[in-house]
C-alpha cells in the first residue's frame, strides 16, 4: 500500500469507529453551532489532513529524520503565536526548554544522515509544522467552545474526505489487505494492523490530544509532543528489536529535559484563545 492509501485507511477507520461511537453513546455531543462550523473545517483540513499529507510528501523527498524535524518546529511557531498575536510574554526559560526539545529531537532523528536539500520537500516540511501548529491552535480553541468528542469526530471526517482525493479506498486491492505483513517476530494481516492504527493511533491520540488541550496551554502542549519520536523509538526497541544508539539515548535525555522546562514554567490556566473574526471582541 502507499502512504496515501495508508493515511486515507487510518482516517477513514478512524472517522467512521468515532462517527458510530459518539453518535451511539453520546449524540448531543455532534452538534455543533452554525458559528464553530469554520474552526471545526480548519481543524480537520489543518489537523488532520494536512498533518499528514504534508509530512509524506516530504519524506518522500526528505530524509525522515529531517521531515520529521521540519514538522516539530511547530512548537516554536505556536510560541511565535502565542507572544505575537495573543501578546503573551512567555518565559525565558521556555524559549530555552523549547530549543533544548528541539536539539534532542534532531539528535534522535539523526538529521545529519543523508543530509540533501528539496525545494518541494523543504516546503511540505514547513507545510507540516503550520498545520501542526494549527492543530494545537484550533484544538486549544475547539476544547473551550465546543465538544472535544464532537470536534474529533467532525475533524476526522472532514480529513477522510480531504485525504481520500489523494489515496482512494477502491484502490486497495482486497488480496493485499488479507496477505501478512511483517511486524517484528510476528507477521499479523494487514487489515489489522489498519485497524491497530485507526484504533490506537489515530482515535485514541486525538481523543487524548484535545482533552489535554482543555487542561494545557498550546505551546506547551506542542512541546510535550515532541516526545512523540522517543516514545516511538521505546517502542521500536521493545517491539522491533531496533536499538538506539548512544547519540540518540543523550538527545532523548536533551529532549525530555527540554519538555520538563517548558512544563514547569507554565502555571496557572491555559491562555484563553482569541476570538475569532466576527465572534466579538476586540
Amino acid at each position: 500500500m502507499t502512504a496515501e492509501q495508508v493515511t486515507t485507511a487510518r482516517i477513514g477507520l478512524a472517522a467512521l469507529v468515532l462517527l458510530l461511537g459518539v453518535g451511539l453513546a453520546s449524540p448531543r455531543a455532534l452538534r455543533v453551532a452554525r458559528e464553530q462550523w469554520r474552526l471545526v473545517l480548519g481543524y480537520g483540513l489543518l489537523g488532520v489532513a494536512g498533518v499528514q499529507l504534508c509530512y509524506f510528501l516530504a519524506v518522500a523527498r526528505l530524509p525522515v529524520g529531517i521531515a520529521l524535524l521540519l514538522e516539530y518546529l511547530s512548537p516554536v511557531l505556536v510560541a511565535l503565536w502565542v507572544r505575537l498575536v495573543r501578546r503573551t510574554v512567555l518565559p525565558g526559560l521556555m524559549w530555552l526548554g523549547t530549543g533544548m526539545a528541539i536539539a534532542g529531537l534532531a539528535m534522535v532523528a539523526q538529521v545529519w544522515q543523508g543530509l540533501r536539500l528539496d525545494a518541494f520537500g523543504l516546503l511540505a516540511g514547513i507545510g507540516a509544522a503550520v498545520c501542526s501548529a494549527g492543530y494545537f491552535l484550533l484544538g486549544e480553541r475547539g476544547a473551550h467552545t465546543t465538544s472535544p468528542l464532537g470536534l474529533v469526530t467532525w475533524g476526522m471526517v472532514i480529513g477522510a474526505l480531504a485525504v481520500a482525493a489523494t489515496g482512494p479506498p477502491w484502490t486497495v486491492r482486497a488480496e493485499v489487505l488479507g496477505s501478512t505483513a511483517d511486524f517484528g517476530p510476528w507477521q499479523p494481516p494487514v487489515w489489522m494492523l489498519l485497524i491497530s492504527v485507526a484504533l490506537l493511533s489515530t482515535v485514541l491520540a486525538y481523543l487524548s490530544g484535545i482533552v489535554a488541550l482543555r487542561h494545557l496551554p498550546p505551546n506547551v502542549a506542542s512541546v510535550l509532543a515532541l516526545t512523540e519520536p522517543l516514545v516511538a523509538g521505546v517502542a521500536a526497541w521493545v517491539l522491533l528489536g531496533e536499538a538506539l544508539t548512544a547519540g540518540q539515548l543523550v538527545g532523548a535525555g536533551v529532549l525530555l529535559t527540554g519538555a520538563l522546562i517548558v512544563q514547569r514554567c507554565t502555571r496557572g490556566p491555559a491562555v484563553a484563545a482569541e476570538p475569532l473574526p466576527g465572534e466579538g471582541g476586540t
